[in-house]
């Protein structure tokens, strides 16, 4: 900012001022006009008011000397004071330096009142004369700069605005669509409770999850979450979307399903993007859970008696290496089991002081309430993270809450 200042300042030191002259008396303007070109000033001159502001209306000076006083009215200063008020309409009028050779105390007082900055009488001294230019200009440039820069702020926090709203409304928009793909009617299996939750953050994310009933006995169970927040994540979740129901069935297993989206994923996405992915198949006559976890936050299985275990077998997470083979694992459910699928929005909630929620709470809020229905557990752990983080979700939290009947 100080270089800045310099560099201005200097610019102002070295330009050549330019000053328009006004007055009806020739040998006025030629004695003007000698003395301020020896000392490098850049001259025009005019005799009459119109000339003057026809003339300053169409170019820039750094300072104007105008007479008071012209041949129609040569005491009073009317015709100058007329002036003035037609200067102190223009948009960004320079300095103006006010000279007559019948100055009273009146008239120097009215015309401050015009926006004068200074005056001068006739005849004049020159090194005061030059003085008075010298500070006035150099003041309306500062002045001017001030303005400009203001100007250019203005404009931008303007611009700055009106790009915030547009990326609040698009936003928005895309907060909805991705509020349309996620499923609204969680379809159930007799002997099953269903319930899920999807707890949106301020920014568009990536979290997705599905149900998918495949055949008679079996439903598809998953729950991904994209690296990153914003309409890319936005976009490669609903794609993985559209990969998944248009892959999964009831004869394709979970380790199969995960290689195929992993190699369709890596060869349509950026290097820097992956996705974490769960996917499971509940056979439910049997009660047995087949699953992939490909790098996601691993479930929890809690039992009736308040044991528990957690699903971890696959791999890594999706489209960061060509081609995986993804280990598959089972689960047997009993009556009274809750199984218990959610995305880091869940465990990395924090605290005003800045403490996460952590895996180890959500485990506990699970044993003590393994006895709710699938609706009631979601609602209570949601409800337990909002109170832990003050409601604030830096994140998306996504639920999916599967619970074996008796």
């Amino acid at each position: 900012m100080f270089t800045a200042t310099l560099e201005i300042a200097s610019d102002h030191e070295t330009m050549q001022p330019r000053i328009l002259i006004a007055d009806d008396q020739q040998d006025v303007l030629d004695a003007l006009r000698l003395l301020l070109k020896g000392h490098g000033y850049s001259i025009e001159t005019v005799n009459s008011p119109a000339d003057l502001l026809a003339l300053a209306t169409r170019q820039e000076f750094d300072i104007l000397l105008i007479d008071l006083n012209y041949a129609r009215d040569t005491t009073s200063g009317r015709e100058g004071l007329d002036v003035l008020s037609r200067l102190k309409e223009m948009e960004d009028p320079p300095p103006v330096v006010a000279m007559t050779g019948w100055a009273t105390v009146g008239l120097a007082v009215e015309t401050m009142q015009y926006g004068v900055s200074d005056f001068v009488e006739k005849p004049w001294t020159n090194t005061r004369l030059l003085e008075i230019l010298q500070k006035q200009i150099s003041l309306g440039r500062d002045r001017r700069e001030t303005r400009r820069r203001e100007a250019v702020e203005a404009r931008a926090r303007k611009e700055a605005l009106l790009h915030q709203q547009e990326q609040e409304r698009e936003i928005a928009e895309a907060k909805a669509i991705q509020e349309k793909l996620l499923p609204r009617d969680i379809p159930q299996m007799p002997g099953y409770e269903i319930a899920s939750v999807w707890q949106s953050a301020q920014l568009v994310g990536g979290d997705y999850f599905d149900i998918l009933p495949l055949d008679e006995k079996t439903f598809g169970l998953c729950i991904a979450d994209v690296a990153g927040k914003g309409m890319p994540a936005a976009l490669l979740m609903s794609n993985l979307q559209a990969a998944v129901r248009g892959l999964a069935s009831a004869a394709l297993a979970p380790d199969l399903l995960c290689s195929r989206l992993n190699s369709l994923i890596f060869r349509n996405t950026a290097s820097d993007r992956f996705i974490t992915f769960f996917y499971a198949q509940l056979d439910g006559p049997i009660g047995r859970l087949d699953y992939v976890n490909a790098g996601h936050n691993a479930p929890f299985v809690v039992h009736a008696d308040g044991s528990h275990e957690r699903l971890r077998e696959g791999g890594t997470v999706l489209g960061v290496f060509d081609s995986r083979i993804y280990e598959r694992g089972s689960a047997q459910l009993s009556a009274g089991d809750r199984v218990v699928l959610f995305t880091d929005g869940i465990t990395e909630a924090c605290s005003p002081a800045d403490e996460e929620f952590g895996e180890a709470r959500l485990l506990g809020v699970l044993k003590e309430h393994r006895g709710l229905s699938a609706e009631k557990l979601q609602s209570k752990i949601l409800a337990v993270v909002a109170e832990f983080s003050g409601n604030h979700w830096q994140d998306d939290a996504t639920l999916l809450v599967l619970a074996v009947g008796s």
